[in-house]
């Protein structure tokens, strides 16, 4: 498979007919993904939002045919590429005794898995570390495992510091202990207990209690006394999400049918109208079949509409198009327009008008449309 004929894989409409979706091409830098929890946003908002970034594990072979078919043919609408970053999202105050957990959000990464990134700043040394959701839940039903939790991007001795971590495509919670040795348990070498979320209307499972029948009274509504600190270390976590800054908002496209029929063969001159192209760069794909060889051309309307009546302008019309096939019996190809192409026609004929056979031939035409935020398009010619 040759360069042209792969890019024109990759471009090809549905062959059913159905329209698709174009708008997806303009992702293939990067995607995000939100995780949701009930915190306070740093913007005022009741829903936490914090992103991670998507990692593309393609394999070189797929990327190779992306990076030549970006060399051979002009990306839909030539728009610039949306430019990602990452921008403050939800925010937490926590405080915790020595050896105190607290468990911050828990990400849901899809497909291959992404990046996360927070702000930790604490008063005094903390550790953080990445664990699965589910043996962070395990662990408070059973404290004497907390030992054995398998940590992922382990951080210790943090005062100030920015945390980033690569999570994979499972549930991961966010850890944060104070690294402080505590006398006060037994169980202080396990287990101390949790820190609290000093927004007090934060009423949420992991956010505050002292081991796990302080957990259990939040989850009841049975908190009553304030909770007292015997050496308090007070921590700041700042969120991240992976959002677009520039370019956010283009042009979407997508294939539209303008031809699809099956015609009684003819040694006239077919000509189907209709069709302009409404950015740079514009796709056109069509595909014949035919019991004969047949010529098949993109041309300008202007000319395509003098042909019936001066045939003799046919073949010089052709000399110079770049759009056409020649003595074609079954094939499907694709052309690329400009707005300065102005107005086209495909035209069809049979090579040979003195042997045209009592049969059918099918031809079928798509062009790529603009179909939302189309005044983009206008706002930069």
């Amino acid at each position: 498979m040759g360069v042209t004929q792969a890019c024109g894989a990759l471009r090809r409409p549905l062959s059913d007919g159905s329209k698709a979706d174009l708008g997806e091409l303009y992702e293939w830098s990067g995607y995000s993904l939100w995780t949701e929890s009930n915190a306070n946003l740093a913007d005022g908002e009741t829903t936490r939002s914090n992103g991670i970034t998507m990692r593309n594990t393609k394999k070189p072979f797929a990327f190779a045919i992306l990076w030549m078919c970006a060399l051979a043919a002009p990306s839909f609408a030539q728009q610039p590429e949306r430019v990602f970053n990452w921008l403050p999202g939800n925010q937490e105050d926590v405080r915790l005794d020595p050896a105190n957990y607290h468990a911050g959000t828990t990400y849901h990464a899809s497909g291959d898995g992404g990046n996360m990134q927070v702000d930790i700043k604490s008063e005094l040394p903390v550790t953080i570390f990445l664990v699965h959701a589910e043996e962070w839940n395990g662990a408070l039903q059973h404290p004497e495992t907390l030992n054995n939790l398998q940590q992922l991007c382990t951080r210790e001795h943090i005062v100030e510091a920015r945390y980033s971590c690569f999570v994979p495509p499972v549930a991961m919670t966010l850890i944060i202990r104070d690294e402080r040795y505590s006398t006060e348990s037994s169980e202080h070498a396990v287990f101390s207990g949790l820190g609290a979320v000093l927004d007090r209307s934060n009423r949420v499972e992991r956010a505050v209690g002292v081991g796990i029948t302080g957990i259990e009274a939040v989850v009841a509504g049975r908190e009553s006394a304030k909770r007292q600190f015997k050496a308090p270390n007070d921590v700041h976590i700042q969120y991240f999400r992976w959002l677009c800054v520039e370019n956010c908002v283009q042009p979407e496209f997508r294939w539209t049918w303008q031809v699809k029929e099956k015609y009684q063969l003819t040694s006239f001159l077919k000509v189907y109208g209709g069709f302009t192209p409404d950015h740079d760069g514009s796709q056109v794909s069509i595909k014949i079949k035919s019991p004969v060889p047949m010529v098949v051309a993109m041309l300008p309307s202007e000319i395509a509409n003098q042909l019936h009546a001066k045939p003799e302008m046919f073949e010089p019309a052709l000399e110079k198009n770049p759009c056409q096939q020649r003595g074609v019996q079954s094939l499907e190809f694709q052309c690329t327009f400009n707005l300065a192409d102005g107005p086209q026609s495909l035209i069809v004929a049979p090579e040979a008008t003195d042997r045209v056979p009592h049969k059918k031939a099918e031809i079928e035409m798509q062009f790529v449309k603009c179909i939302e935020n189309c005044e983009l398009l206008q706002s930069k010619r």
